[in-house]
């Protein structure tokens, strides 16, 4: 266990020092302030547009579209800020050599894979309840909040980032390249937006928790619409880190 918490911190301080840290709160901040500043400001501008004959009326803008905002911002750039933060997560280790000695002197393969699982976990979970909190801030001072399911709603969206975090580590571990994450975590989400082409898949599909769950939020849909896929999210997650340590025992360093 001792030698698990040492792991963790040495892989903060090493997001620290690489600015992987400060690159995620930074864009997460970001997106926070931007997600209810663009559904304030984009009526506005549409507005001042000289469009002839054509004039552009848009309703008053709600804490909904603040919401909507916030879901399209994290679902898409904020993952793919995850997949390239993470992506050489494992691929570092193999390219630089650093885990031989620690490896050679006892250090569990297990712990390696946890650690950095739960290191990248916590960086990720940071950044994205710092751009949530920012949004929120947001909303109270500029609307009246009454959502529906907020914490199925967020937690649905955090979960698919831990997803891909496990992803990119088997990626990482299997290639032993930072392409090779990239390539699993991409190929994976091409492969679930297809399933979810199939009738009725959305409820099962994992990919229905990186934004679809704005309805949540309004009442559209019930819990239960999304349980199932967070069900089969989480145990995506527990496969594919299983996955790693099985591969990883097997790795040569």
């Amino acid at each position: 266990m001792r030698a698990f918490a040492v792991f963790i911190k040495k892989e903060l301080l090493e997001s620290v020092r690489t600015y992987r840290f400060v690159v995620a709160i930074a864009v997460f901040v970001l997106m926070g302030i931007l997600s209810p500043l663009t559904a304030l400001m984009l009526p506005r501008l549409l507005e001042t547009m000289d469009l002839g004959e054509f004039a552009i009326i848009l309703p008053e803008p709600t804490a909904m579209d603040a919401w909507a905002q916030f879901f399209s911002n994290v679902g898409t750039m904020g993952m793919l800020v995850v997949i390239i933060l993470f992506s050489g997560i494992m691929a570092n280790e193999f390219s630089r050599g650093t885990l031989v000695n620690l490896l050679t002197k006892g250090l569990n393969r297990t712990t390696v894979i946890a650690a950095k699982f739960v290191a990248a976990s916590l960086v990720w979970t940071l950044a994205y309840l710092v751009c949530l909190g920012v949004t929120m801030g947001y909303v109270v001072f500029y609307w009246e909040v009454n959502l529906q399911n907020p914490v199925l709603a967020f937690m649905s969206l955090w979960l698919f980032g831990e997803l891909l975090i496990a992803i990119l580590i088997l990626g990482g571990t299997l290639f032993g390249s930072f392409g090779g994450g990239l390539a699993l975590a991409g190929g994976m989400i091409v492969i679930l937006m297809l399933l979810n082409i199939i009738p009725n898949m959305a409820s099962y599909n994992p990919i229905s928790l990186a934004g679809s769950t704005l309805t949540l939020l309004d009442g559209g849909q019930v819990a239960g619409d999304f349980v199932p896929a967070m069900i089969i999210c989480g145990g995506m997650i527990i496969m594919f880190i299983v996955l790693s340590i099985v591969v990883f025992r097997k790795k040569k360093m």
